[in-house]
């Protein structure tokens, strides 16, 4: 069982981690400029698209757990069905973002707090990147089917794909052509487009024999389509709840000061490398609890369960050690501005205690997301998130960020004792 585990959590912690190492270079790219405005204005531009994205997120996750209880029921018309619905709407999704860029744009940015110049360079950004968005969401739909075939190393070569292509073209407008903000929107969207078209190729190469089947998959079976919507549409809530918490988190911070907002949004990228690693062994719960609940096997699924909190709190304790020892070295990759590192350093006790609580959280999921069993997943996160992180963000600004970053702290640990106080019902 532990080497099923690696075989599948090894590459998507490869993977992911290439996530957080884009979100360093666009940080240490715009960190480095002469003002930090460029630094709040990639993180306030990054908050319309967590919502767009991280929104869409759902097609990912729901899919995988899915499609892995179809693998597991060796159910390949199933599969195939999957694959089709999930890239249909995956594709829909990002043509109607790019059709309504403008009304989106226009209500985003009046809502998001910051100032005029700030305001103004996220704008551009968001111009610019908003054209990946089909190949972004269509990407989640193949990486999400993949995974419920229990398939982790194409998804690997294809996020490293286009996170080394990013960070390349990154480099290349920044340093070379002199361009801000702007050129790392459009760094992303070159990438995000060659990972699509990449991925596309490689699914119908190694999947040819199984795509033969395709005319007999009935895409809109009735009872299939009401299952993928009926599980989707609960994970899409549960998902905004979370995009609404890192977003309202980033609001808070520019509500005190520009120094503080950039410090934050530097930690969290401490928060996300984190999470993307951890996420690796979450991803490897999704594959395989969806196979061993499509399968009936109740005593392999227990023992996957109790193996993956070994493997991650052995890596929460990694990330936590490491942020003890090196967290202020860390901060002059991101930044060579003395006062954004001065800002950040009071903070850094928060860093060694996220990696448990958060692992906690992100386990969790990983097996409720397998199971398909999102409806109780929606309601922790509604609870979580109004009841504990929003009352603590919105008196941060009167009284301290280490009141916002305790607010996050209790969020994650919430969520994940929530999850497991109702693992004994649902999983």
């Amino acid at each position: 069982m532990n080497k099923n585990i690696l075989r599948l959590a090894l590459p998507n912690i490869l993977s992911n981690l290439s996530v957080p190492l884009l979100g360093m270079v666009d940080t240490a790219l715009m960190g480095r400029q002469d003002s930090p405005i460029y630094l709040g204005a990639v993180a306030l531009g990054s908050v319309v698209f967590n919502f767009l994205y991280w929104g869409m997120g759902f097609l990912r996750m729901g899919t995988t757990g899915l499609t892995a209880q179809a693998y597991g029921k060796e159910d390949q018309i199933e599969q195939l069905r999957l694959l089709g619905q999930a890239l249909f709407l995956g594709l829909a999704a990002g043509l109607f973002f790019v059709g309504l860029q403008s009304p989106i744009g226009w209500l985003s940015f009046k809502l998001l707090p910051g100032e005029p110049a700030i305001i103004e360079l996220a704008h551009s950004y968001y111009r610019v990147r908003i054209w990946a968005a089909p190949a972004t969401i269509g990407l989640y739909a193949l990486v999400g089917w993949l995974l419920g075939m229990q398939e982790a190393r194409i998804p690997m070569v294809l996020t490293i794909l286009s996170n080394i292509a990013n960070i390349v073209l990154n480099l290349y407008f920044v340093n070379t052509l002199g361009m801000k903000s702007d050129g790392v929107a459009l760094a992303t969207v070159l990438a995000q487009y060659l990972g699509f078209i990449v991925g596309l190729i490689w699914v119908f190469v190694k999947y040819r024999l199984l795509l033969g089947n395709w005319r007999k998959t009935h895409l809109l079976d009735p009872d299939s389509l009401k299952r993928f919507f009926s599980v989707n549409s609960d994970i899409f809530i549960r998902t905004l709840c979370l995009i609404f918490a890192f977003s309202y988190f980033t609001a808070q911070s520019s509500r005190m000061d520009p120094l503080t907002l950039a410090a934050n949004q530097i930690l969290l990228q401490y928060l996300h490398t984190m999470a993307y690693a951890i996420d690796g062994f979450a991803f490897a719960a999704e594959s395989l609890v969806g196979r061993y609940v499509g399968a009936n096997d109740r005593k392999q699924l227990s023992q996957v369960i109790r193996l993956l909190f070994q493997w991650g709190m052995g890596f929460a304790a990694v990330f936590s050690l490491a942020y003890a020892f090196m967290g202020e070295t860390l901060l002059g990759i991101f930044t060579d501005q003395p006062a954004v590192i001065a800002e950040a350093i009071p903070y850094l006790n928060w860093m060694i205690l996220l990696p448990w609580v958060g692992t906690y959280a992100y386990l969790w999921d990983g097996i409720y997301f397998g199971a398909t069993a999102a409806r109780p997943m929606r309601n922790a996160m509604i609870l979580t998130t109004f009841l504990i992180f929003l009352p603590l963000a919105w008196l941060a600004p009167q009284y301290g960020n280490h009141l916002l970053w305790l607010g996050m702290t209790l969020y994650m640990l919430g969520r994940g004792l929530t999850l497991h106080i109702g693992a004994g019902r649902y999983i």
